[in-house]
């Protein structure tokens, strides 16, 4: 018997299944614009060649690898002392809005003047000068020798290694050990295809506290609805809180092929990479802007009550807000924002040869005339002799109200992270505080390196959220009674100030550059030398600006912020001005 094929024809009269439709192929994230504004600089290295291939006459540009390391250090000094135009204008509207409180106002002009310190390529505009991140796409007749990273970060090791920036990256030297690098290296660089006949790098300098509020969460599709999505985004977004110093970028990306994609798109429309994405989706999947949607989301920021740090209606500048597809049974949410210091640059390498985005080099043109400034910073401040003995300035705090201005003068101890882990196990092995975390009080920060004739290199205050953990032992222990750092902070920080007499003070997170400038006027490592910028320092400062958040009867100012809550700021006056003082 003759075996019968697997080939065997279907009979007429059966249907043959739909072939469904054709091929036609879209980018996930289809992009298409001319791009910021431009200008040429001055860097040898990138020649056209022709060659035949396959029989076809081909032209190629080659870039040399100096190129790719002089275009990197370059981009990294511009966004370190340099913002967008229209960040500077978003933050001068702020100024201009007969509705913006007069936080919001206060810490727009603040962050101005920041602008117009940093702009003198001296200090960064902040401490955190961030991790070093390149994401870059080259044409196919693009040829480089192929190490591009390499020459990449060779560029970023002479821009962290000239400028007054600061090294922040911590090699794992076994699961549970850390050395800082000294270089700011290792740093992220990625590397993709593109068909066109160009090579463009987005450089982004990100800073830890932005890095923290990039969020991922796995939804399902009972949240695709306005009045559901809304709900869910009013929840997220207030968990943002303002240690990542608002005014923020925000970007919401919904949906995405992969979680890790969500993320990344998150990243880039807050860098606004994203702006030129089409406006409208199709049966082809690619990924839009809602851009209706992102003014829907603009108008709920405004109604949480966190402003620009300090109460008040701008918690964000913009909102970008992205729609992908996804997996039927996945459904990726992510949040990112870009903060204060707002850090990045575009480049591209052309036939014509290499340019860079315009970042604005007059922020100055932004400040308002005097008689406003003088305005907008009138008001009384308490003076606060921060050399006295600790019991001291706890009574006269005590004696003052949640959201009171201060002005600090004296010594201050500086410690973060590291130290308090290291404080932490001390304690644990049945060792005590040192003297001076019991004498003084502790600010949160690491500064940058400082530029020679200066007493401080930038040196505004780190999130304190990530201290909270430490703050219950610490003033059980008779430490940490004083601490001065930027955000909110946790209930168990209201507790223990309560229960032990101690005061959270915040500072506006942004200016560091300013601060430097202004207000510090001496530094020297204490302890732990070995930790780098994450050693113990001894600052000395003069009229240093400071609110009262947290004070020893378990008030928080967070506690009761809305639209219609705000603390009086104002600059740091004190009897010098000619003021009167509280």
């Amino acid at each position: 018997m003759t075996a019968q094929s697997d080939s065997t024809a279907a009979p007429s009269n059966t249907a043959l299944p739909d072939s469904g439709p054709s091929f036609d192929y879209t980018p996930l994230l289809p992009t298409a614009g001319q791009g910021p504004a431009m200008r040429r600089l001055d860097i040898d290295g990138v020649e056209q060649v022709h060659a035949e291939v396959a029989g076809t006459e081909q032209t190629f540009l080659t870039v040399a690898s100096s190129t790719l390391s002089d275009l990197a250090e370059i981009a990294f000094k511009e966004v370190s002392h340099y913002l967008r135009t229209d960040h500077l204008a978003s933050l001068r509207a702020i100024i201009d809005d007969p509705e913006a409180s007069a936080n919001d106002v206060f810490v727009a002009l603040d962050l101005l003047k920041n602008a117009a310190v940093s702009a003198g390529e001296i200090l960064p505009m902040c401490q955190d000068t961030g991790t070093a991140i390149i994401s870059a796409k080259r044409g196919p007749n693009v040829l480089t020798d192929g190490d591009d990273a390499k020459h990449l970060s060779a560029g970023i090791h002479r821009a962290y290694e000239e400028l007054n920036l600061r090294y922040s990256q911590l090699a794992p030297l076994s699961l549970f050990e850390e050395k800082n690098t000294g270089t700011n290296l290792p740093a992220q660089i990625e590397v993709s295809l593109s068909p066109d006949d160009d090579y463009e790098l987005l450089f982004m300098a990100k800073g830890g506290g932005s890095a923290n509020k990039s969020f991922l969460y796995q939804e399902t599709k009972a949240v695709l609805n306005e009045e559901s999505m809304l709900d869910f985004l009013a929840e997220k977004i207030s968990t943002l809180g303002t240690a990542a110093c608002p005014p923020y970028h925000l970007a919401v990306v919904i949906g995405g092929p992969s979680a890790e994609f969500t993320l990344k798109t998150a990243k880039l429309a807050s860098a606004h990479y994203l702006d030129d994405l089409p406006t409208t989706g199709d049966e082809s999947g690619h990924g839009f802007r809602d851009t209706d949607f992102e003014a829907t989301v603009f108008e709920l920021t405004q109604t949480l009550g966190f402003g620009a740090q300090f109460g008040g209606k701008y918690f964000c500048h913009d909102v970008r807000v992205v729609r992908l597809p996804r997996h039927n049974g996945s459904l990726p949410i992510a949040i990112a924002v870009s903060c204060s210091a707002d850090r990045q640059i575009i480049a591209r390498i052309t036939a014509e040869g290499v340019f860079i985005e315009e970042l604005e080099h007059d922020p100055a043109r932004f400040l308002p005339a005097m008689g406003r400034v003088d305005e907008i910073e009138s008001g009384n401040v308490t003076a606060v002799d921060l050399d006295r003995p600790m019991p001291e300035l706890q009574s006269q705090l005590s004696q003052l109200e949640v959201g009171d201005r201060l002005s600090l003068s004296g010594t201050m101890i500086v410690a973060r992270d590291i130290v308090h882990a290291n404080l932490r196990q001390r304690l644990a092995e049945g060792g005590q505080l040192p003297d001076y975390f019991k004498d003084h009080p502790i600010y949160y920060a690491g500064p940058a390196k400082t530029p020679e004739g200066m007493p401080s290199g930038s040196f505004g205050p780190t999130t304190a959220s990530r201290m909270d953990t430490y703050v219950r032992q610490f003033q059980e222990a008779g430490g940490s009674m004083i601490m001065l750092a930027k955000g909110n902070r946790s209930a168990q920080v209201k507790n223990s100030c309560a229960e032990f007499g101690g005061f959270y003070l915040g500072s506006i997170g942004g200016p560091a550059a300013r601060l430097a400038q202004d207000c510090i006027t001496e530094v020297e490592v204490l302890d732990m030398e070995d930790l780098g910028m994450e050693a113990v320092w001894r600052i000395k400062v003069e009229d240093f600006p400071a609110f009262i958040i947290t004070d020893d009867k378990g008030h928080d100012f967070f506690d009761t912020t809305g639209s219609d809550t705000t603390i009086s700021l104002g600059r740091t006056r004190t009897a010098k001005d000619g003021a009167q003082l509280d």
